[in-house]
């Protein structure tokens, strides 16, 4: 990918995000994340250079790979994937901006106790399965809000800041923008304890999780395409 490809893949996504933003309200803010899992730190850099500034990473070590070599750039790093109880502490050295995928109580206790050692915080988005996927992480909807407030009472080294969802991998554009509105509808619930992010939507389904109210969007393929 060089500086005109990398110009034009997140033209192109801000602009769709643009249209898809405009349609709820000219006041509604949209971050994107680039998921840089399968791209290279040339190409982070790319990408950097014609103007994003926050990526994501699935894996603990391939986010300390890409920091490290991008040390000199002021970058914003997000950790989106499963977080490995074995690779908490990996991953507090590392001090992400934000980690996306606390997907249950156990977890976050588990991430506070090895943050309280370390005396450090930490800003993390509570992770819902709101389409009911076995294959998917997360709590389920009925009890996020109670699991969301848990932690806010329990785990003092955490930063609560909203929460996070994968849309439902099916076709059908109904069920996966009732499994984004199950979130919304959570979200919502939790803005009163401080949640400020609603991050769902990737490459292939973010204009619908916009139009539903994500205010954060994890964008791999479509930036990090030649």
């Amino acid at each position: 990918m060089n500086k005109i490809t990398a110009t034009r893949n997140l033209n192109d996504v801000i602009t769709r995000v643009e249209g898809a933003r405009l349609k709820i309200s000219e006041h509604h803010i949209v971050k994107i994340i680039g998921i840089s899992k399968y791209s290279t730190s040339k190409e982070v850099e790319e990408l950097y250079n014609v103007g994003q500034r926050a990526f994501g990473e699935n894996k603990v070590q391939d986010l300390k790979t890409k920091a490290e070599e991008l040390e000199e750039l002021p970058l914003e790093w997000h950790f989106v994937g499963t977080l490995q109880k074995n690779k908490i502490n990996n991953l507090i050295d590392l001090s992400p901006t934000l980690v996306h995928s606390i997907d249950s109580l156990e977890l976050a206790q588990e991430l506070n106790k090895k943050l309280e050692a370390k005396n450090k915080k930490l800003s993390i988005l509570l992770q819902i399965n709101s389409a009911y996927e076995e294959t998917k992480s997360g709590v389920m909807p009925e009890v996020a809000v109670e699991i969301y407030k848990q932690i806010l009472d329990t785990c003092p080294n955490l930063r609560l800041k909203g929460v996070m969802s994968i849309g439902a991998h099916v076709n059908d554009e109904k069920i996966i923008k009732d499994s984004f509105k199950t979130t919304k509808k959570i979200y919502d619930k939790l803005v009163p304890f401080g949640a400020k992010y609603c991050s769902m939507g990737m490459s292939s389904d973010y204009e619908l999780a916009i139009a539903c109210g994500s205010n954060m969007i994890r964008i791999g393929s479509t930036l990090f395409k030649d």
